[in-house]
């Protein structure tokens, strides 16, 4: 903000001449303003660069570098270290601009940036650098090339300008305005009006923006509306200079002295900005023009004064004489001054035309980070080699020759080749013009799909290129075509999605997806790619028994939470459930997050994600996790953390590990002959594929069994610490193994192309054997499919593969259906196929072999349309469908979400790793789970529902909203409770507007519950809630909605809420309670509470008024509307309350009865007809009723009166 009236008057005259380059020779004579002394010790070069003598950089102190003379006489009213690149910038005082390279202040541009102004500030960008005058904004590039010029209004004062986010960047000067300019558009999109004299400097942090005055005053305003919150007065005079870092700012400026005018004043004022008060004042030994925090290992201020003096002081400190350096201006006054980013260069230029650089290390670098500069080529002419002529072999060629003669060049193109040639639209789709409707002069027409969404193709050749038209799977199946053949995936693979409409997902199709009666998974949450996994714990036995049996007193635990989502998939008769709580307390595990289980939703809607490993550390992450999580239930219940170790226990014993468990040796022998050996329980194995020599093109043959147990007892090479050679030695690992698992787990690490290769390889070996065994045998019959799940007059065939052959059903199989395996002191681990229909022999049997069904195969389906998602082949037993259909036997299924539908146990074992890539395994024992209980005892207890604590500090029994229940009032089969849930928003959702205005919801507002309310139902207490808890929540709320739910920030904080507030599993046990005890809940639009709340809940315990009061094909009404009309109530006047909610919702369940039983179905439809015209007519809102307020609360006795 320097103005120049402060100096010599002389210095704003100088003579035209001096713009040239300097000879040599000059001589000052040439302007007599010129001081003589200028140009003594420095040394000019032919270009007009001066450069000082060399001198000793000391590390860690400002020492100069080097001084550069631009244009000797011409003040240097800015300098700028850019931003991006190591490059040195300069304005003078007649608009000219320069570069210099690097610490040797190399030239590396100049050019006018204005005929007349000077300039006063410089910005550099990414793309270029900005330039500001007094009535004008310049951007050029580094080269000196104009991207554009802004001029301001006549009477503009720039002074400076400071870049904002959005790109964008706001000019302040000496007018009543700041302007806002977008870099984008190049356009002025807003004004700030600021007070007279305007605003001269201006800095930017995380919280305000600071703006400097001339009239001595220093202004904080808001970021997004520039209004000012505070404001410094610091200097009675005029402020010249101001910097900020951290919590404080400091300032130097001039005071008023009377009759004496200004003087420059050697206080600083130093301001705390957490406290927006002035600190103790620092006394310094020069005068102040300039100062900038130089952040080292300290807070450093740098003042520096208009003759020169530099002096270095802490803010808070004293200021100490010898910290005092001095700039050789050679009698020149200091014009401008700037700091680097990297705090180890200065600049000063001076009122002579020299810019000089300091620094505090030999090799400065102005940026933590330059990018490189774009330097120009050096003259080809200068360094061409000698050539000699005498020399047969030299081409002549090498010599660039001067075009002489008027001959075209080869390179011209005749006039026909480069004449233009646009290139025409395609014609529009007949199809497009058939269905168009026109309103206007704009015509509407649904998309044919014959081309990829957004995108119009030319017809480049003269056969056009087939364009596939997938996308993803349909929404809704309803008048859909199958897909080109050309396509790989299956549909039944695909990746599947819900179609939103307004009614949210009521009138999906989820039936068109799934007929069976087995529960299927939504997939749009968060880290939904372990739904198949879920799936496969789930049809495991003794999981299912276990994790339900399970219950501890942690709030995010995933063996309880395992526990609630099963009980859902037990009570759904072919609905999908949802897995939200379950992952919910899944993404709070630090030990998954630490292994990087847990996805950002970018990575899972682009596909980034690696999903076949990671579902396989998903894999081994959860069995550990379940393992520690049900041995710590032997301890006593109280809320704890989740472990922090993930090292399995062998000292104690749970389900998993006699599941899963298997005890191995590992056995360690170094070169010296010393061996070690330690024991483990391991859960699972991974597969070791042999390493195949690059001399090598064909893949050898391996059997599946050979490669499983070489796998599980794996021999291997590696570097080890020896005790013994005190070194790190070439040492053997064996690893054997004591015992077989019940159920074993592999995790088959296809995870790379060379992998895949192996596998693909040996499945043709297979396949090749199969059709040589196939034509030396005659065909035998095929046994028929299973009909239970065969549509009437429909074949029993599944898409993706025939079965014209028993050779057909080999394609890309390599694993066994069935394995023989037994532990021999002999041979050791031995693992061998078993054929379909082999049984063991009774030696077999004696000599402990077992046989192992393949359970579970869990695919990685890579579909570059979608992203790719994950699937699971589950062989469903006996008991799961006795329960869900009342039969008895067994059956394979793919689960793909919501999407299952049975297949043949073929199907299960096909691999094609061009798209379905083997995942993990599942082989169970046979008969495994008889040693297993197989019985579940319902571990809640009524006990919940008695008084708790509240997690919020300052709950006092005084704020209370509900009276728990007596162990009297215990309900019972067929009570009512009145229920309601209030909401926030975690997520908003992510709609796209079609071309026609309407909205199509792609993904939902992700919702969590914050409020859970249950009412008294009956009894003299009736309309008095028993349950009013507020759900903390560790997630970021982006919305409160406390325009419908009431909720507002800091009821779920339990630092500062006043409410009662409780975890979301400790009430979402209480509502458990009293589904398995059979009580009735009544409430409004209880299936959205329900399906937020992540319950199922038998259909007849549910009793929804927004059916109760509806017609059908008529819309939902609102329960405000439904309680003014029959209950003359007006409710939710300004914001909704879960008890008030609650109440009215029983009060209208009685009224239902009531209107039911004395006038019929008849009458009743007739006062619904009577409450939709009344709706009609008032277009839906409830009218102001003054005296209608209170009404309501007047029905039931108040919390505190009893």
């Amino acid at each position: 903000m320097m103005n120049f009236e402060g100096l010599d008057p002389g210095l704003g005259d100088y003579a035209p001449g001096l713009h040239g380059g300097l000879e040599p020779g000059l001589d000052s004579s040439l302007d007599p303003r010129l001081d003589p002394a200028l140009l003594q010790g420095v040394e000019i070069d032919p270009d007009g660069l001066a450069v000082s003598e060399s001198v000793h950089i000391v590390e860690g102190m400002y020492s100069e570098l080097h001084s550069v003379a631009a244009e000797v006489g011409i003040p240097v009213t800015a300098t700028h270290f850019d931003l991006q690149e190591e490059l040195l910038w300069m304005g003078n005082h007649r608009g000219h601009a320069s570069s210099f390279f690097g610490p040797t202040m190399g030239r590396y541009s100049s050019f006018q940036v204005h005929m007349t102004d000077d300039i006063r500030h410089i910005q550099s960008m990414d793309t270029g650098v900005l330039f500001l005058t007094k009535n004008n904004l310049r951007c050029l590039t580094r080269g000196g090339f104009i991207m554009f010029d802004y001029p301001m209004e006549e009477g503009a004062d720039m002074h400076s300008l400071i870049l904002t986010e959005n790109n964008t960047l706001l000019m302040g000067g000496l007018q009543n305005y700041v302007a806002e300019l977008d870099l984008t558009t190049v356009q002025e999109t807003q004004k700030f009006t600021v007070e007279v004299p305007g605003v001269a400097i201006m800095r930017q942090t995380s919280r305000f923006f600071f703006c400097g005055h001339t009239s001595g005053k220093v202004s904080l305003r808001d970021l997004r509306t520039f209004k000012m919150e505070h404001e410094f007065d610091a200097f009675s005079g005029s402020l010249s200079d101001f910097d900020i870092h951290g919590n404080l700012l400091a300032a130097c400026g001039f005071s008023s002295r009377g009759l004496n005018g200004l003087s420059c004043d050697r206080f600083l004022m130093v301001y705390d900005l957490r406290m927006m008060r002035a600190v103790t004042p620092l006394q310094v030994h020069v005068d102040p023009l300039f100062l900038r925090f130089i952040p080292t290992y300290t807070s450093r201020l740098a003042i520096i004064s208009q003759t020169g003096q530099c002096q270095f002081c802490e803010p808070t400190g004293l200021a100490s004489l010898a910290d005092i350096f001095h700039v050789n201006t050679v009698g020149q006054l200091l014009m401008s001054f700037d700091v680097s980013s990297s705090k180890q260069a200065l600049s000063f230029g001076d009122s002579g035309g020299c810019v000089h650089l300091w620094s505090s290390a030999p090799e400065v670098s102005y940026n933590s980070y330059s990018r490189d500069t774009e330097l120009a080529l050096p003259c080809l002419v200068d360094s061409l080699p000698q050539m000699d002529w005498n020399h047969e072999l030299m081409p002549l060629s090498l010599l660039p020759m001067p075009l002489t003669s008027t001959e075209p060049l080869l390179s011209d193109w005749p006039t026909a080749l480069i004449a233009p040639s646009p290139r025409r639209a395609p014609p529009v789709d007949p199809e497009i013009l058939r269905t168009m409707k026109t309103v206007g002069f704009i015509g509407y027409a649904p998309n044919p799909r014959t081309r990829p969404r957004n995108q119009v193709p030319y017809k480049i050749k003269d056969v056009e290129l087939d364009y596939d038209s997938y996308n993803q799977v349909p929404e809704s199946p309803i008048g859909r075509d199958e897909e080109p053949h050309l396509y790989m995936v299956p549909k039944k693979y695909r990746k599947v999605t819900i179609k939103y409409s307004k009614l949210g997902l009521e009138d999906f199709d989820f039936k068109h997806y799934n007929r069976t009666l087995f529960a299927g998974l939504e997939p749009h949450i968060p880290n939904a790619y372990c739904n198949c996994m879920i799936q496969v714990l789930y049809f495991l036995e003794p999981i299912r028994c276990l994790v339900q049996n399970h219950l501890c007193q942690k709030e995010f635990c995933l063996a309880c939470e395992l526990g609630f989502l099963f009980h859902m998939l037990d009570l759904s008769r072919g609905d999908p459930c949802q897995a939200s709580n379950f992952l919910r307390a899944f993404r709070t595990i630090p030990e998954a997050s630490a292994l990087g289980l847990i996805l950002a939703d970018s990575d899972e809607q682009t596909g980034k994600a690696r999903l076949g490993r990671l579902i396989q550390s998903w894999n081994r992450f959860i069995l550990a996790q379940l393992h520690q999580e049900t041995l710590e239930q032997e301890g006593p219940q109280a809320y704890r953390g989740a472990s922090s170790s993930s090292v399995l226990s062998s000292s104690g014993e749970s389900v998993i590990s006699r599941l899963f468990g298997c005890e191995v040796e590992n056995s360690s022998l170094c070169c010296c002959g010393k061996e070690t050996v330690r024991s483990s329980l391991t859960l699972l194995f991974t597969m070791h594929y042999p390493e195949q020599s690059s001399l090598e093109k064909k893949i050898e043959e391996y059997e599946f069994v050979d490669i499983l147990r070489k796998s599980i007892c794996l021999e291997q090479s590696t570097q080890a610490w020896c005790d013994n050679c005190e070194k790190y030695q070439p040492t053997v690992q064996t690893r054997n193994i004591r015992c077989l698992p019940d159920v074993l787990v592999i995790n088959c690490e296809v995870n790379s192309a060379k992998e895949a290769e192996f596998w693909k390889a040996q499945t043709e070996y297979v396949f090749n054997k199969a059709l040589k065994k196939e034509a030396a045998e005659p065909p035998k019959p095929k046994e028929p499919l299973p009909t239970e799940w065969c549509l009437e007059e429909e074949l029993c065939n599944v898409e993706g593969l025939t079965f014209d052959t028993q050779a057909e059903d080999m394609r890309h199989v390599w694993i066994p259906l069935s394995l023989r395996m037994c532990i021999s002191k002999a041979q050791g681990l031995e693992v061998s196929s078993l054929t379909e229909g082999e049984e063991l022999t009774e030696s077999e049997e004696a000599e402990g072999v077992s046989i192992y069904d393949l359970f579970v195969t869990v695919s990685h389906v890579q579909d570059t349309r979608t992203g790719g998602n994950m699937v699971a082949h589950i062989k469903v037993g006996e008991t799961y469908h006795q329960r869900k259909e009342g039969v008895t036997h067994q059956q394979w299924y793919l689960f793909n979400d919501f999407l299952i539908e049975p297949i043949d146990k073929a199907e299960s074992v096909q691999f094609d790793v061009n798209w379905k890539v083997p995942a993990v395994l599942y082989y169970i024992k046979r008969n495994y789970h008889t040693k297993f209980d197989l019985r579940i005892k319902n571990p809640i207890e009524a006990s919940v529902l008695l008084t708790e604590a509240s997690l919020a500090r300052k709950q006092r029994k005084s704020h209370a909203t509900f009276i728990p229940l007596m162990v009297s009032e215990m309900p019972q089969v067929g009570d009512l409770v009145g229920l309601d849930a209030e909401f926030v928003t975690l997520n908003q959702e992510e709609a796209e507007l079609r071309s026609d205005g309407t909205k199509s919801t792609i993904k939902p507002s992700q919702m969590s519950v914050a409020r859970i309310t249950c009412v008294r139902g009956q009894g003299q207490n009736e309309g008095v809630p028993f349950i009013d808890d507020y759900i903390s929540t560790q997630e970021q709320v982006v919305d409160y909605l406390t325009q419908y739910s009431g909720i507002k920030p800091g009821d779920l904080d339990a630092k500062i809420s006043s409410k009662h507030l409780t975890t979301l599993k400790s009430t979402y046990l209480k509502l458990r309670f009293l589904i398995d005890t059979g009580v009735r809940f009544v409430g409004h639009g209880l299936q959205k509470d329900f399906r937020v709340i992540n319950l199922m809940v038998p259909k007849d315990q549910v009793i929804d008024t927004v059916y109760l009061f509806h017609m059908p094909r008529k819309r939902m009404i609102s329960l405000r509307f439904l309680a003014w009309y029959f209950l003359d109530l007006n409710i939710q006047g300004e914001t909704h309350d879960s008890i008030e909610d609650a109440r009215t919702a029983l009060q209208l369940y009685r009224k239902y009865l009531e209107l039911s039983h004395n006038g019929g179905q008849e009458e009743f439809r007739k006062v619904l007809k009577a409450l939709y015209e009344k709706g009609r007519k008032l277009d839906w809102k409830v009218p102001d009723i003054d005296s209608a307020d209170g009404q309501g609360t007047a029905v039931f006795p108040s919390v505190m009166g009893l």
